[in-house]
């Protein structure tokens, strides 16, 4: 067996052997249940502007007779209304994820819970008095919690991820955290493995990089793979790209956001140490 490279591997035999066994791979799986707050997209984000404009933060305007045009904001619409009734929602801990700009079933209930908490009636639509109270209680988005990197937050590092460059996978948020001397550099959305064959927790070290990996189990494209634990890897996923979480892994860490991943993959070493935990 050699690499995607042509040069041959130590040991590949034995190594093949115990990927098999292990019962380990990236082919990806089916997942039902899993809902999205982007329709239509498998849990694609829409892209976001270079930069902000008036339009993503601003108030609606007055209307033609002087008073406050209604908002559009209502289940099944979507728009730069949303996106900051999200954000703003987002900041009373009100709302789970990252704004969509979609608002589905998942703003819906924040809405509610909102109007139950203003003791306001618990329409599920953002009108006139639900937005007024809102922006009392909250600050004007900025251009980062309008567009953060990853459709969820990424939530609290863990502990071994505090010093030195890491790349902290977290399955509780299915986020991946690029961590230099306890800071942030750069997030995104990743998605594990299956219940039957999960990825593998602990602290690990990148052993080989591949950038354009073909899976010798499965046959499948893994571009910018980074191998940390036998067979399993953090890789970029067409499949996660284009179903987002309706599917999973056998095992890989999958990536969606091919640009960020192609900049992991350049900043990441060999030895770089790699912590998966929930």
């Amino acid at each position: 067996m050699r690499r995607k490279s042509g040069r041959p591997v130590a040991g590949a035999v034995l190594l093949a052997a115990v990927v098999l066994v292990a019962g380990v791979g990236c082919r990806p799986v089916t997942v039902t249940g899993a809902g999205t707050e982007v329709p239509g997209s498998g849990g694609r984000l829409p892209a976001a502007p270079a930069a902000p404009s008036r339009a993503h933060t601003a108030p609606p305007s007055p209307g033609h007779h002087g008073r406050t045009r209604r908002p559009g904001t209502e289940p099944g619409s979507h728009g730069a209304q949303v996106r900051e009734l999200q954000a703003r929602l987002t900041q009373l801990g009100l709302f789970p994820r990252s704004p969509t700009g979609y608002y589905g079933p998942v703003t819906l209930t924040s809405v509610r819970a909102f109007q139950k908490r203003q003791r306001l009636t618990r329409s599920g639509a953002a009108r006139t008095a639900t937005w007024k109270a809102l922006r009392s209680h909250t600050h004007r988005p900025s251009h980062d919690e309008l567009y953060p990197p990853t459709s969820r937050p990424v939530g609290t590092l863990d502990r071994r991820c505090l010093s030195g460059r890491v790349i902290c996978l977290s399955k509780k948020s299915r986020t991946l955290a690029w961590v230099v001397d306890g800071k942030v550099a750069s997030a995104m959305d990743v998605r594990f493995g299956s219940q039957f064959t999960p990825t593998r927790e602990g602290t690990f070290r990148i052993t080989f990089k591949s950038p354009r990996h073909v899976s010798t189990i499965y046959h499948t494209a893994m571009p910018y793979a980074m191998f940390f634990s036998g067979g399993q890897a953090v890789h970029y996923s067409a499949d996660f790209a284009a179903r987002g979480y309706r599917g999973a892994s056998h095992g890989c860490v999958n990536v969606r956001d091919k640009r960020r991943i192609a900049a992991l993959f350049a900043a990441v070493r060999k030895g770089t140490k790699v912590v998966v935990h929930h």
